[in-house]
């Protein structure tokens, strides 16, 4: 069935293919959460000159406001108004009429929907009803409305500010074929918007709440990832070089195509120098690459990567490198905006390698504990079923006992890769093992690793005798005793 489209193709998304014509949608939730915005927004993108919208409000706000509060968002179109935007005010034939008669009101709305065919019809604020008539008859005078209104094919949009309570006894919500929940939580340090689908006839909406946000652009809708899980995932692929040194030897000739890879250690071991290696291999063979980075910011990352002979400014010139610097001020980072920069990168298939740097803080700053394991799961999977290979760093402490910041997740990720420090003697080392690789062999030693001018992060000699890996002390490279072989 062909569906009338909000103009945001995310929110389309969510919504099971956008709405469907004849349907009757009310868009619920308290002050300030975006129903006005979210249905003027909607109004501009479906209109056109053959078929217009039509925006009808009560005794909400007054035109000239609704249109001045409009005019610094980019979605609007002053010409647009009057022949593809109308907006219509019945204010007056609300003060006009008795406590117990809207239907003169009804049947000028349904009126001016047979006649004009509209593409989209609006009524801001249909709860504001409720204070002139009765129960009984807003109930026939509704039915009346979305019935006679559906034969025109319009999209109807009802708007109000509506609490739990109504949506299990207010009438609007029996006859409404989609219910959609707008909210607003308090939290610091930044309040968050979202959008929840209760209600989708013929559709399959996605669940769950949807992060929301109100820029210069209006409304912008992110999908909760774990609602939808790609199908079609590409199985073992051909090895790819991994860009360090020595380190293919170690895991059968190379990574995986479309593996995900995660590299844990402490800070400063080199881990985000492996991300600029493993990068920099994909930028020399032809393949378009994206980064994600909380810390380091693109004019840094640049410089680090020009130290090893890495030319990351001329890629990123070429569009070869994607660079998303994404800041987590004051702790807060929005995973679901996240998923959305991610996805849209890699959707068109270009993207051949992607590097998250790093997890444990990708986890820290969202806040949101319960939810990071499905979270994960399925940012993998949208990354994987593009066809992109994940690799992803993730600290662990520098001294004491080594704790797992992704206790319990590591079953998500094909390889495991640990960079350590390793005391050798009187110095501080560094050293690296492969502790896993799914469905592959590999070697299971431990290798001195050094930071080289030219080659970033290489792997060097086998440690024979170094222990304390599985223990609860720093690794030691032990020497031999005096009078002791090699």
């Amino acid at each position: 069935m062909t569906t009338l489209s909000t103009g945001l193709p995310d929110l389309d998304l969510i919504l099971g293919g956008g709405l469907r014509p004849g349907s009757v949608v009310v868009v619920a939730g308290p002050p300030g959460t975006g129903k006005t915005v979210l249905a003027q927004q909607i109004c501009f993108a479906a209109a056109t000159t053959e078929r217009k919208a039509v925006y009808y409000t009560t005794l909400s706000e007054p035109h000239a406001k609704l249109v001045e509060h409009l005019r610094d968002f980019s979605f609007f179109d002053p010409e647009s108004l009057g022949p593809r935007v109308e907006y219509v005010h019945l204010g007056d034939m609300l003060r006009d009429r008795s406590a117990t008669d809207i239907d003169p009101l009804i049947n000028e709305v349904v009126r001016k929907a047979l006649d004009d065919e509209p593409a989209l019809v609006v009524i801001d604020s249909i709860m504001m009803l409720r204070d002139f008539v009765s129960a009984q008859t807003l109930r026939t005078a509704l039915y009346d409305l979305t019935s006679r209104v559906a034969h025109s094919g319009a999209v109807l949009l009802l708007l109000g500010e509506y609490g739990d309570d109504d949506m299990r006894s207010a009438i609007e919500f029996t006859l409404a074929d989609g219910i959609v929940l707008l909210s607003h939580q308090i939290r610091e340090p930044v309040d968050r918007r979202g959008l929840r689908v209760a209600k989708m006839r013929g559709a399959g909406p996605l669940g769950g709440t949807h992060t929301m946000h109100i820029t210069g652009d209006g409304l912008r809708v992110h999908p909760r990832i774990e609602s939808f899980l790609p199908t079609d995932i590409p199985g073992c692929g051909p090895r790819i070089r991994s860009g360090i040194r020595g380190l293919d030897d170690l895991m059968g000739g190379g990574i995986p195509s479309s593996d995900a890879t995660v590299v844990l250690g402490p800070t400063g071991v080199g881990k985000t120098i492996g991300c600029l290696g493993f990068l920099a291999e994909g930028i020399a063979q032809g393949q378009r690459c994206l980064y994600v980075t909380f810390q380091d910011s693109l004019e840094e990352l640049e410089e680090m990567a020009g130290r090893f002979g890495w030319d990351f400014r001329t890629a990123r010139q070429r569009d070869q490198l994607v660079i998303a610097h994404v800041p987590v001020g004051a702790l807060d980072l929005d995973l679901d905006v996240l998923a959305s920069m991610i996805r849209h990168t890699v959707d068109d298939g270009s993207i051949h390698r992607v590097v998250i740097d790093s997890l444990a803080e990708m986890a820290h700053a969202a806040r949101e504990a319960k939810r990071f394991p499905a979270y994960l799961r399925s940012l993998l999977s949208i990354v994987r079923a593009a066809g992109a290979s994940l690799w992803v760093t993730s600290e662990t402490r520098t001294f004491g006992p080594v704790e797992d910041p992704l206790t319990g997740l590591m079953y998500l990720f094909h390889n495991v890769i640990q960079v350590r420090y390793i005391e050798h003697c009187a110095e501080v080392g560094r050293f690296l093992n492969v502790v896993k690789m799914r469905n592959s062999r590999h070697d299971h030693a431990m290798y001195a690793c050094h930071i080289v001018d030219g080659g970033g992060l290489v792997v060097g000699d086998r440690l024979d005798r170094a222990t304390g890996l599985l223990g609860w002390n720093v690794p030691r490279d032990c020497p031999p005793l005096p009078g002791q072989q090699d």
